[in-house]
């Protein structure tokens, strides 16, 4: 379905557009990302459909389902953002994924007029070893997975 839309936020200008929307404890590390992606979705993404999946009439099972269209693209966005992590962390680069930021915020500064919604940010850079935090405690096999 392809609902992801990527906002690439490089400029000086444009972070500071960005800044008023970030939670306090993301501020810094955002102010001093070299990038920072809006990960969107557009609630528009299946007038797409018939160019990406042509052999059926996918569109009509969108049209006039508002939270179904909602549910999709809020889903397939996000799958379609971990995908991107996953590309940008094998070309090397860190990836620090957030939620701690104003959708509502965002959506006014950069998505205003637009289909576009905000679901996650990503910073997207060159961390320093030195300041980078060790990964934290995972859940072992049994605390997160029952097999049937």
């Amino acid at each position: 379905m392809c609902p992801a839309r990527f906002l690439f936020i490089v400029s000086k200008q444009a972070k500071a557009r960005l800044k008023p929307a970030l939670a306090a404890g993301n501020i810094d590390k955002t102010m001093a990302a070299p990038v920072t992606v809006i990960i969107a979705h557009d609630l528009e993404f299946y007038d797409k459909l018939p160019k990406l999946f042509p052999h059926v009439d996918a569109k009509a099972w969108f049209v006039g389902k508002p939270e179904f269209i909602r549910e999709s693209a809020f889903r397939n966005s996000t799958l379609q953002g971990a995908y991107f992590m996953i590309a940008a962390r094998a070309l090397g680069l860190d990836c620090g994924p957030m939620s701690g930021f104003d959708n509502k915020k965002v959506d006014e500064i950069f998505l205003n007029g637009t289909p576009w919604r905000s679901n996650f940010l990503c910073n997207l850079g060159y961390g320093e070893p030195a300041t980078l935090h060790p990964r934290s405690p995972r859940m072992d096999f049994k605390e997160a997975c029952r097999i049937l």
